[in-house]
């Protein structure tokens, strides 16, 4: 299966697609990985694989449509199969989402604590358990149907940086695990893998 990887930061859901990809049998590569702004660990994380990259910055376009186009051309240019969303820390268009299949992990047990902090709201919600989640990406902010989940048991004491940390871990393996299980397919669909 040929993926594009879209990222905005640090690149660890990358490189551990990266470190799988590699591995002997795994059913997919990453044919691409593009960022929305210059400068990222995970564009370098891509060089230094030797995966193209590209960037497609919302800064440097008209309004929101001109970016969501630029960017849905940019990703078919490289012809996936799916695409992943790996800390990609933007809201996708109708542009992209009409031209791919896209999923997305979130650091929540969905539909818990959608959005940007879902760990600093399920630790101000004083919740024992969280997770993450992988889903398919549709319109809305973390409201795409659910692929799979994994739980994570809140410490005592634990902070926001602790309990995140614990979640990105298994969000590294849940991702892998669905990319593994989506490649397997014969037909993406909006289904759960199991």
């Amino acid at each position: 299966m040929r993926l594009v990887v879209l990222v905005s930061g640090s690149g660890t859901l990358l490189q551990a697609l990266i470190d799988a990809a590699g591995e002997p049998g795994f059913p997919a590569r990453i044919v691409a990985v593009g960022a929305d702004r210059e400068g990222t660990l995970g564009v370098e994380r891509a060089v230094g694989a030797g995966i193209p990259s590209f960037v497609v910055a919302p800064g440097t376009y008209a309004d929101r449509a001109a970016w969501d186009a630029a960017l849905a051309a940019a990703i078919a240019s490289y012809s996936p199969e799916l695409v992943v969303s790996a800390g990609f820390m933007r809201i996708l268009g109708p542009a992209v989402l009409d031209g791919s299949r896209i999923i997305n992990t979130h650091p929540a047990l969905l539909p818990s604590f959608p959005g940007a902090h879902g760990v600093r709201d399920a630790l101000a919600h004083g919740v024992r358990v969280t997770g993450t989640t992988c889903h398919w990406v549709d319109a809305g902010v973390d409201t795409g149907p659910i692929i799979d989940q994994r739980a994570v048991r809140v410490e005592p004491g634990d902070t926001e940086e602790s309990l995140h940390e614990r979640i990105k871990v298994e969000e590294r393996g849940l991702l892998v695990d669905v990319v593994r299980a989506l490649a397997g397919q014969t037909r993406l669909d909006f289904a759960q893998v199991k």
